[in-house]
């Protein structure tokens, strides 16, 4: 009993090691093997192995490096058995080197931030690059990464495996390239920088935090790198403005439920200034778009509904996406009214039948234009796709909130020659 006691905790503690860990651990693997490929494998062999010698001897000092000096081990093992391939000696001269110092305990390097450049390599499509980060540095499996793309498993895993061989094949270095070599990987990198926040974010403010003050610590990196790029500057200033509203993430992630004397004012502020300053630059980019659209989410006196719908309008010609396009239908209805909120959701009701923030904020217009049943059904479809147990107990209370439809009665022909007068007048006075 005790014994399966304690395998069961040596399963959940490597568990929660590779979700926090495991990132870093393969940047580290596959800068030193040049394969991320071989770094994989190598990796999963520590972990098989951890899995043994753990439930013997308990955890060890640092997990971590015993898992990263296990799996140089298996490389190098595995190069000696090719060691007639010549090409292979420099590399075995490198992991014997790692081998044979005293690292009992090392401190992993975070080499992260070479792997997303090297992920993000214009000899990649553009859509290669954010996959191969996602599964690399976010550590998201194919299948969850086919569902971001619309894609099928097959077809994501087969992306995938390719552009890990191109990389291999075509020499790509795992280092952060020179300056003038940047924007063409820019975007990708800052991309895959905020979709690792975001996972943290999604995740919830216990499960998610070390992501989240991981990709606040690479956007910081990228700054110090590059201090004046106005793109970095924006990306760095939405990571902050959304993570100043961590403290209140218990409420759910909606701003409406949030409680904002529990947001961090000082990170707040730090990072409104830093995009603000970032806008001044002249040089506008999506990134700045974004942290600006975050920025009036959170004024003083409440969200700045107009400017946030021109902001959006703005992004469309960046990124014409559904879910940019979803933020511009919520904006919309909230100056212009629900029923044009509604009208905008429309044409998205496909694209993003599986996207919870969609049904979310359908629901909500739907309960402002009086349609209480239609809303309920879409604040149960909100809850079942919600991530955390706080966004589902957030939307069940605005479903539980709803009035109840009363019975309806047959209007009179002059009743509702009446009300469609009222209508047609609203209508007008909406488009004027």
């Amino acid at each position: 009993m005790r014994q399966a006691a304690q395998s069961h905790a040596i399963d959940q503690a490597l568990d929660r090691l590779m979700r926090a860990d495991k990132g870093r651990l393969l940047a580290a693997l596959a800068y030193r093997l040049g394969d991320i490929a071989l770094a994989e494998d190598m990796l999963q062999e520590a972990c098989i192995s951890a899995l043994t010698h753990w439930g013997r001897a308990g955890l060890p000092a640092s997990p971590q490096g015993w898992l990263l000096k296990v799996a140089l081990r298996r490389a190098i093992d595995r190069f000696r058995a090719r060691s007639r391939a010549a090409h292979h000696q420099q590399a075995m001269t490198l992991l014997a080197e790692e081998e044979a110092a005293d690292s009992a305990a090392p401190e992993i390097p975070d080499d992260r931030l070479r792997m997303m450049f090297a992920c993000c390599h214009p000899a990649l499509d553009p859509k290669t690059r954010i996959a191969l980060t996602l599964q690399v540095i976010c550590g998201l499996s194919a299948a969850q990464i086919a569902a971001v793309f619309l894609d099928s498993d097959a077809a994501m895993g087969q992306r995938l495996s390719r552009a890990k061989a191109k990389i291999k094949a075509a020499g790509i270095g795992f280092a952060i390239p020179e300056a003038e070599a940047w924007p063409a990987r820019l975007q990708s990198v800052l991309t895959a920088v905020y979709l690792l926040f975001t996972r943290g974010y999604a995740a919830g403010p216990q499960a998610g935090a070390d992501l989240c003050e991981e990709a606040l610590f690479l956007a910081q990196l990228l700054r110090e790198l590059a201090p004046d790029d106005p793109e970095i500057q924006g990306a760095l200033a939405l990571l902050l403005i959304t993570h100043a509203r961590a403290g209140a993430r218990g409420q759910g992630a909606m701003l409406k439920g949030q409680d904002r004397s529990l947001w961090d004012s000082t990170m707040l502020e730090e990072g409104v200034a830093l995009v603000q300053r970032a806008l001044q630059r002249g040089q506008v980019g999506p990134f700045q778009i974004k942290a600006a659209v975050a920025a009036c989410h959170c004024a003083p006196d409440g969200p700045d509904w107009p400017q946030i719908a021109a902001l959006l309008g703005a992004l469309l010609r960046y990124e014409d996406t559904p879910v940019v396009r979803l933020s511009l239908a919520v904006a919309i209805g909230e100056v212009h009214g629900a029923a044009q909120g509604l009208a905008l959701l429309a044409p998205l009701a496909r694209e993003l039948a599986g996207y919870g923030p969609y049904h979310a904020a359908h629901a909500d217009l739907l309960a402002r234009a009086g349609q209480t049943t239609q809303a309920a059904l879409a604040y149960g479809q909100a809850i079942d796709l919600a991530e955390s147990t706080m966004d589902k107990a957030y939307l069940r209370s605005k479903q539980a909130a709803l009035p109840k439809d009363a019975p309806k009665k047959r209007p009179s022909k002059s009743s509702a020659k009446s009300n469609r007068e009222v209508r047609n007048s609203k209508l007008l006075r909406s488009t004027t």
